[in-house]
């Protein structure tokens, strides 16, 4: 389905005035008519007002970032998109499918008619909601619930997307997919899922992330700005075909499962210890090292075998001990 712009100048304050002043001379010859009681004046005052209300419902409103779709007996018409007052064919209906559709955080606003509220004669709630049948191109967020989704490594993620949107094509929003609202909220779901299956939580070795064969660096916490990146183009693939561009995507909540986060989380801090141990000890092997070469460089003292073994395992003990040394003074003699 094509997009058929309609680019008439708005007419619509020329024909209300027309359209009042069919509906009084309809009037007045209906009156006239039944004073004299000419049914020939009767009759042309009926056809006149009738046809003046006919009329009244090819009155259009058109507000800035907005397009209304039409449709005639079934057939697409066009769409008015530049804001104004038109009148078009009165048996013309516009198109909304997703008038009734709220979206969370999308920028929807439920217009509720004056019947909200008012109880049935058996005393159930009437709630008429009167659908808008404009739609809207402003720029839209879609905030979908948190997913909880396996990451490669196989733990439950829970993750969060913000996706911002907009309709750029009416024609494929309205006559391609029943709901283009609901087709985008399903479509983020898939694509998240689909992405993030790819990622493994944090870094971990021998995981390939791009496709390339190559183990990478990839993660859902460290690489966020290229998962996001990936999702909006996986969700822009998927309703392209609905008239929808997908303008960004951002991670807004990511978090191990409750189930395993404690866990997880005991996992880290041991890493960062062993990784903390790892920096501690290279720092006093190189120490070590470097502590022999210059008393031999200044000849201070001259140390057989076993005297070098003694004074590098008491200077790994003081440097990778967990507490401050404690110092023993030897009064005596080192042979």
């Amino acid at each position: 389905m094509t997009e058929k712009l309609i680019n008439s100048k708005p007419n619509g304050v020329f024909a209300l005035i027309l359209i009042e002043l069919t509906l009084v001379l309809g009037v007045f010859i209906f009156i006239m008519g039944a004073g004299s009681e000419n049914i020939f004046g009767i009759i042309i005052g009926l056809l006149l007002s009738l046809i003046a209300g006919l009329a009244h419902a090819g009155l259009k409103v058109v507000k800035p970032q907005e397009a209304l779709v039409l449709t005639l007996f079934g057939n697409y018409t066009g769409t008015i998109k530049e804001p104004g007052f038109y009148f078009v064919n009165p048996f013309s209906v516009a198109v909304n499918p997703a008038n009734h559709t709220r979206l969370g955080q999308s920028g929807d606003v439920s217009t509720k008619s004056p019947f909200s509220g008012m109880k049935s004669s058996n005393g159930n709630d009437v709630n008429l909601e009167i659908g808008k049948k404009q739609i809207s191109l402003k720029v839209m967020t879609l905030s979908n619930s948190r997913q909880k989704i396996n990451d490669c490594l196989g733990n439950p993620v829970e993750i969060g997307i913000a996706v911002t949107w907009r309709v750029v094509d009416t024609a494929k929003a309205v006559f391609n997919v029943d709901n283009y609202k609901e087709y985008l909220s399903l479509q983020c779901d898939s694509a998240l899922r689909n992405i993030v299956r790819i990622y493994p939580y944090d870094v971990s070795p021998n995981v390939d992330t791009t496709g390339d064969g190559q183990a990478d660096e990839g993660s859902l916490r460290g690489s966020s700005e290229i998962v996001a990146n990936r999702i909006r183009e996986e969700i822009q693939s998927r309703v392209e075909d609905a008239g929808l561009a997908i303008l960004e995507a951002r991670i807004t909540y990511l978090a191990y499962a409750p189930e395993i986060a404690a866990v997880m989380l005991q996992r880290q801090q041991a890493s960062a210890i062993i990784d903390a141990r790892k920096m501690i000890v290279d720092g006093a092997v190189g120490m070590v090292e470097m502590a022999p070469e210059r008393i031999n460089e200044g000849e201070l003292v001259e140390l057989d075998e076993e005297r070098k073994a003694a004074m590098v395992s008491n200077l790994l003990v003081v440097l990778c001990g967990n507490h401050d040394a404690q110092p023993i003074v030897n009064t005596g003699s080192l042979y």
